[in-house]
């Protein structure tokens, strides 16, 4: 990766530098530079996030749940932060305030939480498990006569998009310009163009719904106590589509990746030793689909294992590291579900038995359908999207006997 930076910041010794997080080199082997973060720094590192947006990286277990755990000192609000960052910042989407439960603290936080998970309550797993599966059976029928596919492309991306246009009660026309958008913020490619795409496509979403009320996580939001105004609501569904579409297809990739590649899950998934959430549990803690986010932005100078972090800077939490913090690894995935991939404390995420279902059924699926299923390539050729948030492959190709199509029932 291109060589660090002296960082020249108060309270940091000269010889610290910072990490280039936003590099190809990154992407390319992360758990690397992790190391090299842990060795240089402790737990907390300089990085960063783009050439004009340094911030501090919490790569230790025990640091990033204090911090996680502490709202008053940690805050989400990153308004302060961002009036000297330009607009065409390419990861400003990702880090900017918007008026929902993601970037806001307090009582405003409460209320967008609450209706948040209300609506989300409304989704009935066994109706979801139904819906996952009908998408599915579709997409494996289009590749499964080939006997070859791109797993990434051709299903876990339309899947993940698929079943949150359901969950949400959004058609596929006005759902494709959100994946548009929210493809150009993740990459931070366009970012700028992207949030705009976005923005209209959910505002036309929200009228839509207004004029035709159903049984769907959006007309929960609309029709919530909260009474959410139109840029409400519109900003509480960037949040669900942030969360639904990026980190969930990565999700069922990486996942796939792993059981493929991995002697332990090639046999013993298909024998039932392993099962596909003992593959999905091991996924999250090692190699988290969302690796660093969780971002807040102190209003004062703070101090932190023995470090002064500047107000008013990205702290960002690094679940990929701190999960694999050697203070606290183990070896014993199966059950283990204290990993940081869905946070902790009151911004942990309120979907993740949505999250856990729908990777499941989908892996399971494909697993079913082709179970003689084999990587194209050797698992050590897989090349990864650069981005300092991420852990999103390029693509996932797979080859297998070609096999009859599916009945949809």
């Amino acid at each position: 990766m291109p060589p660090p930076t002296p960082h020249a910041g108060h309270h940091a010794p000269t010889q610290q530098m910072r990490f280039a997080m936003y590099a190809p080199e990154f992407a390319a082997d992360p758990y690397r530079v992790y190391a090299q973060m842990r060795e240089q720094h402790g737990t907390l590192a300089l990085v960063y996030l783009d050439p004009d947006v340094p911030a501090t990286l919490v790569i230790g277990y025990h640091t990033a749940v204090r911090i996680l755990h502490d709202p008053v000192r940690f805050p989400a609000d990153p308004r302060l932060w961002q009036q000297g960052i330009p607009a065409r910042c390419p990861v400003l989407p990702m880090l900017e305030h918007r008026p929902n439960a993601l970037r806001n603290s307090g009582p405003v936080h409460t209320r967008y939480r609450a209706a948040n998970t209300a609506a989300l309550d409304h989704v009935r797993q066994h109706e979801l498990h139904a819906a996952v599966e009908q998408i599915a059976i579709p997409l494996i029928n289009e590749m499964c006569e080939m006997g070859h596919a791109d797993l990434l492309a051709q299903y876990a991306q339309p899947l993940a998009f698929q079943v949150l246009n359901v969950i949400l009660g959004c058609p596929p026309e006005i759902g494709q310009h959100v994946a548009s958008g929210m493809a150009a913020i993740f990459e931070g490619v366009n970012a700028e163009a992207g949030n705009v795409m976005l923005a209209e496509a959910l505002t036309e979403l929200v009228d839509l719904k207004r004029r035709y009320l159903g049984m769907d996580v959006t007309t929960g939001l609309l029709t919530h106590p909260a009474q959410l105004n139109e840029a409400e609501l519109m900003h509480q569904l960037v949040t669900l589509y942030g969360a639904g579409i990026e980190p969930e297809q990565n999700l069922i990739a990486n996942t796939l990746r792993l059981i493929l590649s991995d002697e332990r899950y090639s046999g013993d998934v298909l024998r039932g030793s392993l099962s596909v959430r003992d593959a999905l549990d091991e996924l999250l803690f090692v190699d988290p689909p969302m690796a660093n986010y969780c971002v807040s932005y102190p209003p004062t100078p703070v101090e932190v294992d023995g470090v002064i972090l500047p107000a008013h800077q990205p702290v960002v939490i690094s679940m990929a590291a701190c999960n694999n913090d050697p203070a606290v690894i183990s070896d014993q995935w199966k059950g283990n579900r204290s990993h940081l991939t869905w946070s902790t404390g009151p911004h942990a995420c309120p979907a993740q038995p949505l999250a856990y279902l729908i990777a499941q059924v989908a892996i399971e699926q494909i697993l079913d359908a082709l179970p003689e299923m084999e990587l194209a390539v050797p698992v050590d050729h897989l090349t990864y999207r650069p981005g300092p948030f991420h852990r999103s492959l390029t693509a996932l190709p797979v080859h297998f006997p070609p096999s009859p199509r599916l009945t949809l029932i």
